[in-house]
């Protein structure tokens, strides 16, 4: 490492483009590890952040676009010839090809976070004849995010950034690769949904024969209860994880990095976000929802009577979770915290936040403005979670878990809500 932090010192911006570049061509050069004492270097004030990231971006983008175009240029003409040898013939391209035509453009974004794809992935794009403006549009934002994502960790760990290096790879790898399985997903569920919905729904109406009349609201019990699954999923590991106590080096770097990005100077605004996570926020909120319930719902008594049950059970499992796992919290002002794991703030803005902002969206036909809803139910979670750690009253893990179990729980009364609404006798609708 020395040999590379030396020519970095000496070579600076040109060392990164032509790294970066030879990396995307595959050769076996650790351009990761490359950023990230480059975010070192700009942490220290020896190289500029926005030019490292410009010239990293262009390294790779580079070396992508060269590796596509040799992969569309000699790529067909070699898979002829030799192909037969490693099983892979004109027959096994062609059916790749029309794999990789209706769903590879979607992986683009999030490949180079793994080690060994990315360094191919060029090449076979070219191979497989998809179309540059595609791949570009796919492949370059992905370069332009990897290199920045890393440059800035390493800009933010600074001197610890060794230390915390196999940690921050670790979590990387995971993202990357959870990801690219998510958005094929849902990119193949988009082109498939009709089946998707018609045998999930046929699986339903075995058991419950009331789900014949569900029309529109099949692809919300179907959304909600893939929601559930990956939850729950998260859920159990996180339990896993507790139990085999290995959240310490996680709550170590996740610590230091909201601390190391909000200072002192973010006291004041932390407090206000904070508050996001209290009575202030919720009161309001669980108000304005009943109101809307009341003007704008069909079924008024069953949706309020989830509302309420909602938060109320929310809080229940909130207390029962904490007092269950019993684990003790951070230090804080000289008092040992206990019982933290789940994080009650996170749990509970998530719970409120989100089950609410599912039953206003519910019965608004506007498009446009579910996103923004959608976005600000985010964002709130988001900077609430980030002020417990901020104020060192929780673990990033407590805050983490606050959001896994909150998520199970709220996708949990969804689907049970519109089983229940459409079990409803059809004169109780409409009273």
């Amino acid at each position: 490492m020395n040999i590379l932090t030396n020519w970095l010192e000496q070579y600076g911006y040109g060392l990164i483009f032509i790294a970066l570049f030879l990396e995307m061509l595959a050769l076996p050069l650790p351009g990761e590890m490359m950023m990230s004492y480059t975010g070192l270097f700009v942490f220290e004030g020896k190289l500029n952040w926005l030019l490292s990231i410009i010239t990293a971006g262009a390294g790779v983008s580079a070396g992508i676009t060269l590796s596509y175009w040799i992969g569309y240029r000699f790529g067909q003409p070699l898979v002829t010839k030799y192909g037969h040898r490693i099983h892979m013939g004109e027959e096994q391209l062609a059916r790749m090809t029309v794999w990789f035509e209706k769903y590879g453009n979607k992986l683009l974004f999030v490949v180079y976070f793994i080690p060994g794809v990315r360094h191919i992935t060029g090449y076979f794009c070219g191979v497989t004849r998809m179309p540059f403006r595609k791949y570009a549009i796919y492949a370059f934002p992905g370069a332009i995010f990897w290199v920045s994502l890393f440059i800035s960790l390493g800009r933010v760990l600074g001197p610890k950034w060794e230390m915390y290096h196999k940690t921050v790879n670790h979590y990387m790898l995971i993202f990357g690769i959870v990801s690219a399985v998510l958005t094929l997903g849902v990119y193949v569920f988009q082109k498939n949904k009709q089946r998707v919905l018609a045998s999930l729904m046929s699986l339903l109406t075995k058991g419950v024969l009331h789900f014949n009349s569900l029309g529109k609201v099949r692809f919300l019990v179907l959304a909600s209860f893939a929601v559930f699954v990956m939850f729950v999923s998260l859920m159990l590991g996180l339990i896993q994880d507790f139990l085999a106590q290995e959240f310490n080096q996680f709550d170590e770097v996740a610590s230091f990095v909201v601390l190391s990005i909000f200072g002192p100077e973010w006291h004041d605004t932390m407090n206000l976000f904070a508050r996001l996570g209290s009575l202030y926020l919720y009161g309001p909120l669980i108000v304005i929802t009943a109101l809307w319930i009341a003007f704008k719902a069909r079924e008024k008594l069953l949706e309020l009577s989830f509302l309420l049950w909602v938060m109320v059970g929310g809080e229940l499992l909130d207390e029962g979770l904490r007092v269950l796992f019993h684990r003790p919290g951070p230090v804080a002002a000289g008092f040992q915290l206990f019982n933290t794991f789940p994080s009650e703030e996170t749990l509970t803005s998530i719970t409120v936040c989100g089950f609410s902002g599912f039953l206003l969206l519910r019965h608004y036909n506007k498009r446009l403005i579910r996103i923004p809803v959608i976005l600000a139910v985010i964002l709130i979670c988001l900077l609430v979670g980030i002020s417990r750690i901020y104020f060192k009253v929780q673990f990033p893990s407590d805050v983490v878990a606050g959001y896994v179990f909150g998520g199970v729980w709220i996708s949990l009364n969804v689907i049970l809500l519109e089983v229940l609404r459409k079990l409803q006798p059809r004169e109780a609708i409409h009273t």
